[in-house]
Order: structure tokens, then sequence, then C-alpha cells
């Protein structure tokens, strides 16, 4: 280990820990240009590409709740930095995969690893900015912006990959910034003891993993094969599996999702409005990604370049964010964001087979917008409710529940346009624009404190 010779300021500690959030970001969207020349190349069918796109987001949803309890056990640079090498080498891995079956079991590795980049990364933000409300606020406006910008980035960066290197390098690109993100963390943050020497909740994470796998999968499958015997048991049996790690999560001593973190509105919230926001988005990505390559017949590098306006406006929004949330609290930007991305969502809607960039990119410029405004205000939120002390845990399990909305996302939105791209690109905007706005009722509802009303 390189122990820095004094203590560094907050920024370089939020560069560092942004390359994890960055990385994690980046594989939710670039594989999306890439799934038609995998499919190709592999004769996958559509479930198995949601497959492939479910188990990075399903493995990085289910461990990253223990994750957050790691990074606070072993102390957040180490989990940090063992997290990039482990994506690093799991991403080679993805690379080198000779068939379908291999890639989506990489994919998942590769998911697992990721996790034990986000808590801790949030983690070493809030130990650097300790006492320091607005510090941390604007600290973790750039660790959103890095993952909102390879998020968008993604579709770019892989669709030209696609063309020049081949699929495969949509995998191998990550090994630089995992080696860049890894070195900088060695020279910049401080070595922080662990908080936790109690045994890990595997009870508990066993649960969570068997039931989010289930329900997940289930929608996959009941979304192409029709809703039988097989995905509607597993349904049923994920949603009692959830009803039993919510009880064993109350009586566990050392439970790995703290849930007296979120009896605080700013907590809750920020669960219930991430998760939207990620299910809404990662199945509109998924369905567009389809929608540009088959259903208009564009090459990657075309597909990739109509994303590139999310790009810019999640720079700004994101960066926008803590100094609105200051002049005019968290539950009006919060509102607002959810509200512009909406209107985004309703106007991808209107897409059809004569659509071209200039009709998408109204749609493309407000929902990561919108997003953008929002998800600052809700992370920052959640960190000002809970005890520092379990900062990771509390952020695990928050990025946990957006991922399981994310990939319930592609499951839902992907079923839609298993059939016709077009028809699910109309059906996925309107659904999409409609849970966001019951998402905005549920901001706006009035609290009987104010504190709480201010902080959510």
């Amino acid at each position: 280990m390189i122990a820095p010779s004094h203590t560094p300021r907050l920024g370089w500690v939020t560069a560092a820990a942004s390359f994890g959030f960055f990385v994690t970001q980046l594989d939710v969207t670039i594989v999306n240009v890439a799934l038609d020349a995998i499919g190709q190349a592999f004769g996958a069918s559509t479930a198995q590409l949601q497959w492939l796109v479910d188990a990075y987001v399903l493995a990085l949803a289910a461990m990253l709740l223990s994750a957050g309890a790691i990074g606070d056990r072993v102390g957040p640079k180490r989990a940090f930095v063992w997290g990039l090498v482990l994506f690093g080498a799991a991403s080679a891995i993805c690379g080198l995969a000779p068939g379908p079956l291999s890639l989506i079991v990489a994919r998942a590795a590769q998911g697992a690893a990721g996790a034990l980049l986000i808590p801790p990364s949030l983690a070493l933000i809030a130990n650097a900015a300790h006492g320091d409300d607005r510090g941390r606020a604007t600290a973790v406006g750039w660790w959103t912006a890095a993952g909102g910008v390879s998020i968008a980035a993604g579709p770019v960066l892989g669709g030209l990959l696609v063309e020049t290197l081949g699929w495969r390098w949509v995998f191998f690109v990550n090994l630089p910034i995992c080696l860049l993100g890894a070195v900088l963390t060695q020279i910049v943050a401080p070595t922080t003891p662990p908080r936790k020497t109690t045994p890990p909740d595997m009870t508990g994470q066993l649960l969570a993993a068997v039931a989010v796998t289930l329900v997940v999968g289930a929608l996959i499958e009941g979304g192409h094969r029709g809703w039988r015997a097989g995905p509607t048991g597993a349904l049923v049996a994920g949603l009692l599996l959830v009803a039993l790690f919510l009880f064993h999560q109350r009586r566990a001593p050392h439970p790995v999702m703290p849930l007296r973190a979120f009896a605080r509105r700013p907590a809750w919230l920020a669960v219930v409005v991430g998760s939207t926001l990620n299910l809404t988005y990662y199945g509109m990505i998924f369905v567009l990604g389809l929608y540009m390559l088959r259903g208009l017949g564009w090459p990657p590098g075309k597909a990739g370049l109509a994303f590139l306006p999310l790009t810019a406006t999640f720079i700004v929004s994101n960066l926008a964010s803590g100094g609105l949330v200051s002049r005019f609290g968290a539950k009006v930007v919060t509102a607002s964001g959810v509200a512009i991305a909406a209107c985004g969502y309703a106007l991808t809607a209107r897409l059809d087979g004569a659509s071209g960039m200039l009709e998408m990119l109204p749609g493309f410029a407000l929902i990561p917008g919108g997003m953008g405004l929002a998800i600052p205000a809700l992370t920052s939120g959640l960190l000002a409710s809970v005890d520092r002390h379990e900062a990771g845990a509390a952020s695990g399990a928050l990025n946990a529940c957006r991922q399981v909305g994310g990939a319930a996302g592609v499951a839902i939105f992907g079923g839609l346009a298993s059939l016709d791209v077009f028809a699910g690109v109309r059906l996925s905007g309107v659904a999409a624009a409609a849970m966001l706005v019951v998402a905005v009722g549920v901001i706006l509802v009035p609290t009987r404190k104010r504190v709480a009303c201010n902080a959510g």
C-alpha cells in the first residue's frame, strides 16, 4: 500500500472515487450498441441478449448490499482498489468469452466485482468531506456526473469500438480505466481502519441474491415465453423471498441492509425514486438500442452518436444540482428533475420507423437533464440522513435497489419490444413517463416535519 504523506484534498479523493462509478456505469450502456454484433457472432436470441445485460446488473445489485458492509469492515480504500482489480480481470474474461453462456457468466462476475466500487467510493467521499455539508454535496455531484457521463458516453464509445476493433473491445477498454483508478486511489486516498469486525450477514446476502434473480429472471422469461407455470412460479417465489429477506433483516444482529437507516424520509425516498429512475432509464436505453440497430437498421457507430446529446446534458445537470439544492431545497430540485425526465420519455414515445436524430434530440436531452438534477439531490440527502459510520452500507443498499430497478426495466421494456421494436418504443415511452409522474406525486406528498420535507 502506498501511504500518502498528507491528507488529500476532497477534490482528489472525489476524482479517484469517480473512477469506480464511471467504469461500473459505463458497462451498463456500452454493451447496448454491441448487442446486435454479439447476437450475430453467437447466434444469440433476444432473451439471451437481455440476460447479457441483466446478468451484470443483477450481480451488481445483489452484491452491493454486502459490498457496503465489506467496505465498512476492511476499509473503503482497500475494498475500492480490490474492486478495480477484480473488475478489470472480469472485463478481460468477457472480452475472451467463446460463446453466449460463458459471456453471460463472465458478465455476472464483472457485476459482482463492480459492486465493490460504488459503496466504498461514496464512503471515501463521505470521510473526506466529514463536517463539510456543502463540500459533500458538490463532491457527490461530481461523482454522479462521472457516472452520468459514462452512461451517456457508453453507446458512443461502444459504437466506435464495434465498428473499428470489434465488439470484444467494449470489454477490453475497461482495463486502462481500472489501472489508472487503482493507481490514483493508492496515491491520494487515506487508509482508514476498519470500523466493524462483526461477521457478514451471509443469510441476508443469499436471500437477496436469490430473490432478485428469481424476480427479474421471471420478468425476462415471462415477457418472451408467456406467463406459464415456470415464470409465474419463479416470480411468486422471488416475491416471497423478498418478504423473508426483510423479515430477516429486522431481526438479524448485523443486517446486510440497515433498515433503520431508511426510516427517515430522505432515505426511503431516495430508494423509491432512485429505483424508478433506473427502471425507466435502463429499460428505455435497451429498447432504443434495438430500435436503432434492428428497427432503423443503423450501424453501431451511428446508433452510438445518436446518444451523444445525453453526455452534455448529464454533465450540466449533475454539476448544477448541488447549487440548486442549496438555493431551492432538495425536494423542489428532485421533483423538477423527475418531471423533466418524464417529459423526455413522453417525447420518445413519438418515435417511429421514419424518425431521425433530429426527432430524437429533444427527448434525449430532457431525460438525462432531469435525472442529473434528481439523483445527486437524492444521494446527498441519503448521506446527510444516516450516521457516517453506516454511509457505506446505506449507499450500498440504495444503489442495490437502483440496480434492481434497472434490471427490472430491461426485463419489462425488453418484453414490450420483443415482437415489434417500434411498438416497444411507443409503449416503453408512455410507461416510463407515467411511472415518473407517479414518482413526482410521491415526492410532493406533504410531510408533518419541515426538516424531513427539506431534506427529501
